[in-house]
This record gives C-alpha cells, sequence and structure tokens, in this order.
C-alpha cells in the first residue's frame, strides 16, 4: 500500500523557514519522481516542487524558486521541503507525492504570520 506522510508544519513568522519531512512507503523509492503541492484555503491544490529519481534534476513553481529548496533521501525513503524567506501566501496545506502513484497523505499544515 502506497502510503506518503508528511510532517514538520507549524506556525512560523514571516521570513521564517521551515523543513517538511515526508516518509514513504509501498513502492521502490528509486523508481519514481517526488513532488510537493500545497492548498490553500478556498484555492485549488498547486505544484510545488519536484525531484527526479536520480536527486539530480529538481523543477520549482516559479512562486517559490530561489526559496524553496526540494531533497531526497534514499537511504531513508524519506523526501524534504527546506522553506527559506517564508511568505503569508506561502500559509496552505503542504502534500508529498509520487509522478508513478499520485496518492494523497494527510498532509502538514504550514502558516506563515506575524
Amino acid at each position: 500500500q502506497v502510503q506518503f506522510v508528511e510532517s514538520g508544519g507549524g506556525l512560523v513568522q514571516p521570513g521564517g523557514s521551515l523543513r517538511l519531512s515526508c516518509t514513504t512507503s509501498g513502492f521502490v523509492f528509486g523508481t519514481t519522481a517526488l513532488k510537493w503541492y500545497r492548498q490553500a484555503p478556498g484555492r485549488e491544490r498547486e505544484f510545488v516542487a519536484r525531484i527526479d529519481e536520480t536527486g539530480r534534476r529538481k523543477n520549482y513553481a516559479d512562486s517559490v524558486k530561489g526559496r524553496f529548496i526540494m531533497s531526497r533521501d534514499p537511504a531513508k525513503k524519506m523526501t524534504f521541503l527546506q522553506m527559506n524567506d517564508l511568505k503569508p501566501e506561502d500559509t496552505a496545506v503542504y502534500y508529498c507525492t509520487a509522478d508513478r502513484y499520485p496518492t494523497w497523505g494527510q498532509g502538514t499544515q504550514v502558516t506563515v504570520s506575524s
């Protein structure tokens, strides 16, 4: 059974940082690219970042480029999203998923507010 469990969210002030984690299970980790999405209240879920199977190729939404860094750890079967210089518009529930296994976990809430 494919599963994604996100963690690391919380309340942070504008300009602050958070590191999100996603633990995966139920599939062969090295066979698929991984992605982060987010969904703000009243809005559709949107793409945030993607990392390929090798970890060498990364893509980011324009809104987070230069502030967020995605990585993956094959040994731990985890992916991470380092979020810097957070803005109020980054407030959302963040989800991880995989290209080959497009299912969703429960997400982790990120709130950026003073």
